[in-house]
């Protein structure tokens, strides 16, 4: 009976040794599945990958992690950064004090971990924001970390990743740019916060170039750095800054999974980047960088030096200051700064006051020192009894302002910005603030007369105005009756969208918000408050055809209502500003699917086919069934926009003219739209028609079906176009060769994308006359009449483009590779 319990205690301690043994031989499996870069360590999501890379194109090997899922290799993180394996060893285990350790050829040590204490049990996993830590598995608490590798950052910051100080572990995390595209080694930029916890110096981030500074970011201010006050609230990432006894950093977060952004220093460029990857470019686009100009280059103007972007030079001296030496001041040669123009009295502070200024950059923070429980008062005071303070202000700018910081010494990298900056208190004699009195007088005279003289200005105005509206009114019923055009040119009645409100929703017109360029200027992503989803069309100033082409727009769209049409949803027009607000098309245009190899497989020929059909339909509503009918004249793959059910919705209608009655033709002086789409007959005599658009839908429906564009198409050495290659192949029975090889896999729609040809070539025909309209097209495409054999089409030739008298005296340009809207004069 004895022998039993202990045989049962015997076993259980046996089972449970062989659970810990296999549990370690998984664990040590888990890393040799690593071993030559075979396999590699995933995090749970499939998001990242640890492994071994070799960089461009060097011989050297390397432990890094980089993003799955993206077909560029982007190494976000590298173990042995300056400690490569020369051969093909490497192996990645847990040694016996349970650290992470990379050993090369020989078994020697390339790289190892330093843990806070020893585990238990070891656990290695690589999370799904990236990050490679090592934790006791035994500890329930799952983000105590024994080590990890966001506290040893390389050139890379990740979403959730501290860039700065752990003062309780002495620990600091910076960013080091690649010494090349080859070597991963530190190279010469460097960035990270800086600060000097003995002597209480405002924090602040700073890129360096060896031992050099660079750029400043500017210290916290409670909002963003104070360099940077175009960081703000965004639809792409949230942002924080921790500033206590413990920690400094600065850290921020994705706010959508689906995004991937990253922080990277760029040797190459010199410059801190945000970067978003762009999956339908298969691109890593720059979202923001700095420095972004000159004003930004480390003290470019000196001590006590101001430098304005806007101005020229770019270097000002602060008020109450002089040039140190004003030869080489006025050489452009700014680095000796400025000098006050009357010394400070210091032996008698009450002579001594301060100047605000507004709208600054504040000085470098190497030399300051901050309390954050005092207040503005306090801190006056605080600067005023120390000879060697030069200048104070808040340290956090929320709300009223709390907090205090001073500088001491030479005021070094200040500039102006034309919107954000903090407020700034220098130090300065008697004499200069009496200056700034006298001058805040003058000042507030002139403003006074300015007022009083717009009043007296605005009741004359308005009085004259009254004197001309009654003397209008009373002659009403003798004035020609006004036309319908020209009443409805002002009448554009859709919502009026104030410019802060579309400024807000497209996060102020951000690189990341832009979804393209047209002819009259960029589209932009927006969110209104509700959440609605809008695409923004911003005329672009010097666009000096846009102005009468916005109106045109907006009376067009608002009136036309048809599934197949984009539909807008007001407009802007604010000083300068003019701007369209359509609906958003979650897909985008119909130029990123078919002429991108990757999006063209997702596209097959029953949503291609039901992408001609929807455009058919929105142009024969265009041309027949709407009120007036309305020639687009710029019909084009990028100006064909997909909801997201792949509905195609015709837009852009910048160009488009309106027929009244039974008009069918018009010629114009100014031919506009875009080479490669152009009916004959328009670009070189200015005849427009609805058998123009016709000619776009023809070229646009053998693009569909061919994958390839119109515009810069050379067969070989033949000299054909798209068209006379397409017309070639039918009277040769070839048709087939046409079709896009991604369509050719079934050929249970063989005969409908034949028939689709057919109709296409029959659009594009040389004349006019030729040319079925879009109710005919319609039906034809249904497969219910016989076609009847096409005539050789215009633009037969790449030479048919150019040759010619007509062309020459039209001076249109000879070329089919811009895919911009153009417009030309036209001498008649």
């Amino acid at each position: 009976m004895g022998l039993f319990p202990s045989m049962f205690v015997f076993v259980i301690l046996r089972f449970s040794l062989c659970r810990a043994a296999v549990e370690a031989v998984e664990s040590i499996r888990q890393f040799e599945s690593i071993r030559d870069g075979i396999s590699s360590l995933v995090s749970q999501d499939g998001s990242f990958e640890l492994g071994f890379f070799t960089p461009g194109s060097s011989n050297n090997r390397y432990l890094g992690i980089w993003y799955k899922n993206i077909p560029v290799q982007t190494v976000v993180w590298v173990a042995n950064r300056c400690n490569p394996i020369n051969d093909s060893s490497g192996l990645l285990t847990i040694n016996d004090t349970g650290n992470l350790v990379l050993l090369g050829q020989n078994k020697t040590v390339v790289w190892s971990t330093i843990s806070l204490k020893q585990a238990r049990k070891p656990l290695v996993q690589l999370l799904d924001n990236g990050n490679l830590v090592l934790r006791d598995e035994i500890e329930k608490n799952s983000e105590n970390y024994l080590w990890q590798g966001f506290d040893y950052p390389t050139d890379t910051n990740l979403s959730g990743m501290k860039m700065g100080w752990d003062l309780r572990r002495n620990l600091t995390r910076r960013l080091s740019a690649w010494k090349s595209f080859d070597d991963p080694c530190d190279g010469d930029f460097t960035y990270g916060i800086e600060l000097n916890v003995q002597l209480h110096t405002y924090p602040e981030a700073i890129i360096r170039k060896g031992s050099a500074k660079f750029y400043r970011t500017g210290a916290w201010n409670g909002i963003s750095f104070g360099g940077t006050p175009d960081l703000r609230p965004n639809p792409l990432f949230d942002y924080g800054f921790v500033y206590n006894d413990d920690e400094v950093y600065y850290t921020y977060t994705l706010k959508n999974k689906s995004v991937v952004s990253r922080i990277v220093m760029n040797q190459t460029t010199s410059v801190r980047q945000r970067l978003v990857w762009i999956e339908t470019e298969r691109i890593w686009k720059p979202y923001n960088s700095v420095p972004r100009d000159q004003c930004d280059d480390y003290g470019l103007c000196g001590a006590n030096g101001n430098c304005i972007i806007t101005e020229n030079p770019v270097c000002q001296c602060l008020k109450g200051f002089k040039p140190k030496s004003q030869g080489s001041w006025n050489g452009m040669d700014w680095s000796d700064g400025c000098v006050r123009n009357t010394p400070l009295s210091c032996q008698e502070k009450e002579k001594d006051g301060f100047i605000k200024f507004s709208g600054l950059k504040p000085p470098d923070a190497e030399h300051s020192w901050v309390n954050k429980t005092m207040n503005l008062g306090e801190c006056r005071a605080k600067c005023l009894n120390n000879c060697s303070c030069m200048a104070y202000t808040n340290s956090d700018i929320r709300g009223q302002g709390s907090g205090c910081v001073i500088w001491f010494g030479n005021l070094l990298d200040i500039r102006v910005f034309s919107s954000g900056g903090q407020d700034l208190y220098i130090r300065m004699p008697a004499s200069e603030i009496a200056k700034a009195r006298a001058d805040r007088k003058v000042k507030r005279a002139v403003i006074i007369v300015s007022i009083v003289v717009g009043v007296v200005c605005g009741m004359i105005i308005f009085c004259l105005y009254n004197h001309r509206r009654r003397h209008i009114n009373a002659n009403t019923e003798r004035n020609v009756t006004i036309s319908r055009n020209e009443s409805e040119e002002e009448d554009l009645e859709l919502p009026l969208f104030r410019l802060p409100t579309v400024s807000t929703a497209t996060n102020n017109f951000s690189a990341y918000n832009k979804l393209g360029e047209g002819g009259f200027g960029p589209v932009y992503k927006g969110i209104l408050e509700g959440g609605q989803e809008i695409a923004v069309k911003r005329l672009s100033m010097w666009s000096g055809q846009g102005v009468n082409e916005f109106k045109n727009e907006v009376k067009l769209i608002a009136k036309l209502q048809h599934r197949n049409l984009v539909k807008l949803l007001g407009y802007c027009i604010e000083g300068e500003e003019k701007m369209l607000v359509y609906e958003y098309m979650p897909n985008r245009g119909l130029d990123s699917f078919i002429f991108d190899q990757k999006q063209g497989k997702l596209l097959e020929w029953s949503t291609r086919f039901q992408i001609v059909r929807g455009i058919a339909r929105g142009l024969q509503y265009l041309h027949h069934d709407s009120r007036l009918r309305i020639i687009h004249r710029d019909l084009k793959a990028s100006n064909v926009l997909l909801d997201k059910e792949m509905n195609p919705k015709i837009s852009d209608f910048g160009l488009a003219r309106t027929f009244g009655g039974d008009q069918i033709e018009a010629n114009t002086n100014r031919v506009v739209g875009t080479y490669g789409y152009m009916a004959p007959e328009y670009a070189f005599e200015g005849l427009f028609s609805i058998k123009s658009d016709v000619f776009s839908f023809g070229i646009l429906l053998l693009e569909i079906i061919s994958g390839k564009r119109s515009r810069g198409y050379y067969y070989e050495n033949q000299g054909l176009t798209l068209i006379g290659h397409a017309w070639t192949l039918m009277k040769d029975g070839k048709t087939f060769e046409l079709i896009d090889k991604y369509l050719r896999v079934s050929y249970d729609n063989i005969d409908e994308i034949l028939r689709c040809i057919h109709v296409g070539l029959l659009c594009v025909q040389q004349s006019p006359i030729d040319r079925p309209n879009m109710s005919s097209v319609i039906f034809m495409l249904s497969g219910e009449s016989v076609l009847p054999q096409p005539k050789p089409p215009g633009y037969f030739m790449e030479t048919d483009l150019w040759e010619g008298d007509r062309f020459s005296s039209n001076k249109l340009l000879p070329s089919w590779t811009c895919d911009t809207s153009i417009t030309v004069v036209e001498p008649r």
